[in-house]
């Protein structure tokens, strides 16, 4: 009887193996945060941890790389572009502030990681981080403007304001507060503060 012959796997290139260790290595930075060795990485990857090496030059260069993908905003701008345009301002301000908040929600400690050594010295990774933030403020502009004629100050001011109170995670910069769901935070700008004349 002849034996089977073993199928041979084909080897990744070197992009497919880039993006192979970044996604194993996202899961472990929200769990450990910079300190994660690279042999977890190579455990979580099932790969030998000299493999890592062959495509990163050191374990600072796959963490800044995993942390720019992971908080690629792309899936949120898509999101925030399906919004209806039909709906009322109101409506799709809440909307949008409910995706905003689910994207920052997700992304929990890397806001952290991203204020720490990880990211020093590599001027193009922060770039990226700041361009993401910049792209939806871009995309809730979009969102607002339809209906500029109705408010007192530009979307842009607009916009700010809506990521400003849901696009940061919880005490990080001190603006979030948890206990003002969507339907608030929309009103506080829309409406303000002031009560109304007759106690609205």
């Amino acid at each position: 009887m002849v034996g089977t012959r073993r199928q041979r796997v084909p080897a990744l290139s070197a992009e497919e193996r880039r993006a192979a260790l970044i996604a194993a290595t996202i899961p472990l930075l929200r769990e450990h945060g910079p300190s994660l060795s690279t042999r977890q990485i190579a455990e979580a990857a099932g790969v030998a941890e000299g493999t890592i090496f062959g495509v990163f030059k050191d374990k600072a260069s796959l963490l800044r790389a995993a942390l720019v993908s992971a908080m690629d905003p792309a899936p949120l701008l898509r999101e925030i572009r399906s919004i209806d345009p039909d709906l009322p301002l109101r409506e799709r301000l809440v909307v949008a502030a409910r995706l905003i908040r689910e994207h920052v929600t997700s992304q929990g400690s890397l806001f952290f990681v991203v204020r720490s050594p990880v990211l020093a010295g590599d001027n193009q990774a922060m770039v990226d981080l700041m361009a993401s933030r910049y792209l939806i403020l871009a995309e809730l502009t979009s969102l607002i403007e339809p209906d500029a004629r109705l408010l007192r100050r530009a979307p842009g001011t607009a916009a700010r304001l809506l990521l400003a109170l849901v696009g940061s995670p919880p005490g990080a910069y001190g603006v979030l507060d948890e206990s003002l769901d969507e339907d608030a935070v929309v009103s506080i700008i829309l409406d303000g503060l002031l009560i109304g004349p007759k106690g609205e």
